[in-house]
């Protein structure tokens, strides 16, 4: 057999300037390899530029260089320049992008061509496609005129951005294995079986998605195992990615974190010889608040104290535009699971350089109050200091030693420490009193795990006046950080609580009525006005049907950086300053103090002022995601609790009524179930809004919101967080005609055995 001619290949030469062994410009490289695809090594572009000698070893740095800005990309020994963008491209925006000056990078880009190239994203004023921070565009590309490609876009389209990655339970059967999405509106999909990994029948997976064939069939590949989905782990994680909340730290920002240091005293008071203690639950990982109180000496002042407040200085360790800022700006706050805690920040500053370790040297920003003796602030100073907290002890420990109980370290501390708190809390009380903030005591369940990560227990915490004393110091803080700032006419974001809608409150209203309970007229509502009907409920045995509505009743906190005040408070100025290593909010506040108290260069910055009205968007968000996840897991945890226990019969509240049935919270567990309209007896029954009750049309029974009920258990899904009750108690009769109708649209009426009429 012939052998086949290798094909001639003519000699490239590089222009005559660069034989005398200058070192070649970019886009001349550029240029080069796109006209001349056989260049494709260093060797050959040695030949082609003329380059030897002395000359190699920054022609090589150079293509290092280009290599690492994603100009030409490397596969082994072999050199090319990188994919250039078509004209319309789908580019993802990064969630923490300016703002300002959005980029964006494409959503779909093969690594073997080097980095994704950076886009500039156009934002002319006249545009109808306005895209934000973390959304996926449809865009005109354009490239530019010079041989390196300098992109902008030009935004056409804001387009669905898929979820990171489907979460499911593989279940195998007769042809292989299929996927049973967490995502109800996510159909089931098959596993090819190359595709499984090392998943097995009944554990929950995190998935990719790939459509096949030409009828576009969905796929799933299996990408991690999660765990067994009867672990908390697992659990917990359905909520992380379901919500996608970020969990894992980029390189970089875990890389400036351990790089970071130690702060020294330069720039700072030395507050060492202070006793401040830490007082946190019992189970708590990082510290980011101590406390202190003194009777104040001044005898302008008898009876006073001397209350500091220091909080640890994350703004010392994060600073603005760098990579652990841009990850706590997205993150917003840290998230609290049973068994673990999705952080802002790196363990290495979290629980590290800013957690206020016993014993230990640590920065912080702390306020100086003085009070009078019945807890009014008169004047207060903040300070930038080096500090070693004297103790660090839960709250029943230092609840114990107030009682008269005192254990091995809290004795030393009793006459110095606690009882100097002790006394200036009390005095504070009496002006939280004389305030009248909103008391809505609602109780807050706690699960607790086993060993295995399985619930062993749930439980109502008691509640401490030591949680007390610390709240009420913190709150006092943080409505010395708002003074301070708009004393200084410093940009801020505020806390802020709205007053409630008038809509919310003639519900509450009519609610009240149908209860005998008055509620004023007047749309100028105060707190008190709340705590007067809550105590009135109270001693009518009726507080737990009036708290829930009140409850309802009112607006939903948020972070702004205009201020209308905190209703829940009654406080007229409020910004959130306590706790910089979980909230994002805080560290704001932290750098606006820096900045208006000239305590350094590390302060908001003018860039981050013109934000604040994003950033509050933001943050805000992200807490409202961080609550709905924390409230998904302890769903899902309860029912998987409850799932052993089908055909159990309990004891319940009625804590939400609708048209379609009631919703049913049990008493031992504050477990959440539903009970169908369908199914709640031999009659049928409507849905009385002002009276938040379903009432039977010709027997009169009803069931209402905060109503006590025996309930039996029939269905438990795990997965889903869903309970289904059957109810077995029988309702309160009242006589049909005297159930006012209002005049409004009527509801759907169901009749025995699920029989809608």
């Amino acid at each position: 057999m012939a052998k086949t001619p290798k094909p001639k290949t003519t000699k490239l030469k590089a222009p005559r300037q660069y034989h005398i062994g200058a070192l070649p410009a970019r886009e001349d490289i550029l240029k080069a390899m796109a006209d001349h695809p056989d260049l494709d090594g260093k060797r050959d572009l040695y030949k082609y530029f003329g380059i030897h000698g002395d000359m190699k070893t920054p022609f090589k740095l150079l293509l290092k260089e280009m290599e690492g800005e994603g100009f030409i990309a490397r596969t082994r020994k072999q050199l090319r320049r990188t994919a250039t963008l078509p004209q319309v491209t789908t580019l993802d925006i990064p969630a923490d992008a300016d703002p300002d000056n959005l980029h964006a990078f494409p959503a779909i880009w093969d690594e073997a061509e080097g980095e994704k190239p950076r886009v500039r994203v156009l934002q002319p004023k006249d545009s109808r496609v306005v895209p934000a921070p973390g959304d996926r565009i449809l865009a005109r590309i354009d490239a530019g005129d010079e041989p390196v490609p300098v992109y902008t876009a030009k935004p056409m389209k804001i387009l669905d951005k898929p979820r990171r990655g489907q979460i499911g339970i593989v279940r195998l059967d007769q042809d292989g294995a299929r996927l049973i999405p967490v995502d109800r509106k996510v159909k089931e999909m098959r596993i090819d079986a190359g595709d499984l990994g090392e998943a097995r029948d009944g554990d929950l997976v995190e998935v990719t998605i790939r459509t096949a064939g030409r009828l576009m069939i969905q796929k799933a590949k299996v990408v991690s195992v999660i765990g067994n989905p009867k672990s908390e782990g697992a659990i917990s994680m359905i909520a992380i990615h379901n919500l996608e909340i970020p969990y894992r730290f980029p390189a970089s920002v875990l890389k400036e974190a351990e790089e970071a240091g130690e702060v020294s005293l330069k720039g700072r008071e030395d507050w060492r010889h202070i006793p401040l203690i830490t007082i946190d639950p019992p189970d708590a990982k990082d510290h980011d608040d101590a406390v202190h109180a003194e009777p104040d000496t001044d005898a302008a002042n008898p009876g006073g104290h001397i209350v500091t407040v220091a909080i640890a200085d994350v703004a010392a360790y994060v600073t603005p535009g760098s990579a652990l800022d841009r990850e706590a700006y997205l993150r917003g706050n840290s998230v609290y699971f049973p068994d673990r805690v999705v952080p802002m920040l790196p363990e290495r500053i979290s629980n590290d350089l800013c957690s206020l370790k016993e014993g230990v040297n640590r920065p912080s920003i702390a306020v100086r109050m003085v009070f009078d003796s019945e807890g009014r602030k008169q004047r207060h100073s903040f300070h930038r200091v080096v500090f070693r907290s004297a103790a660090k002890l839960s709250y029943q420990q230092a609840q114990a030693a107030i009682d008269g109980k005192p254990d091995d370290q809290t004795g030393p501390l009793l006459e110095p420490i606690l009882l100097p708190l002790w006394r200036a809390y009390q005095a504070m009380v009496r002006a939280r009193d004389k305030r009248g903030p909103l008391d809505l005591d609602l109780p807050e369940r706690k699960i607790i795990l086993d060993g295995n990560g399985m619930v062993a227990d749930v439980r109502v915490p008691e509640r401490l006046e030591t949680m007390r004393l610390i709240e009420e110091m913190m709150i006092a803080a943080n409505v010395a950080a708002a003074e301070t700032l708009e004393k200084r006419k410093t940009a801020l974001l505020y806390r802020v609580h709205d007053t409630p809608s008038r809509e919310k409150l003639d519900a509450l209203r009519e609610f009240l009525t149908s209860l005998d309970l008055g509620f004023g007229k007047s749309e100028a509502v105060r707190p008190v006005d709340f705590n007067r009907v809550l105590a009135k409920a109270r001693q009518d045995n009726k507080i737990q049907q009036v708290s829930e509505m009140v409850l309802r009743s009112q607006a939903q906190a948020e972070y702004a950086h205009e201020n209308y005040g905190h209703f829940g408070l009654n406080l007229d100025r409020y910004a959130h300053f306590t706790s910089p290593i979980r909230r994002y909010a805080d560290l704001i506040v932290h750098r606006a103090l820096i900045a208006a108290l000239d305590f350094g260069p590390d302060g908001l910055t003018d860039g981050e002022i013109s934000k604040l009205p994003a950033i509050g968007q933001h943050i805000s968000s992200t807490e409202r995601r961080a609550m709905i996840a924390e409230r998904e897991t302890s769903d899902r945890l309860l029912a998987q609790f409850l799932a052993t226990k089908i055909g159990a019969e309990f004891m319940g509240r009625v804590a939400g009524v609708t048209r379609s049935g009631l919703f049913v919270r049990l008493l031992d567990t504050g477990a959440d179930g539903f009970i169908p309209a369908s199914t709640l007896g031999q009659d049928y029954y409507r849905f009385v809004e002002e009276m938040q009750a379903m009432v039977g049309d010709r027997t009169g029974e009803m069931f209402r919101i905060g109503d006590n009920v025996k309930v039996r258990l029939l269905e438990a899904a795990p997965v889903a967080g869903a309970l289904r009750f059957e109810l077995l108690s029988e309702g309160v009769r009242v006589k049909p005609s005297s159930v006012k109708r209002g005049g409004k649209r009527p509801s759907r009426t169901y009749g025995p055995k699920g029989r809608r009429r």
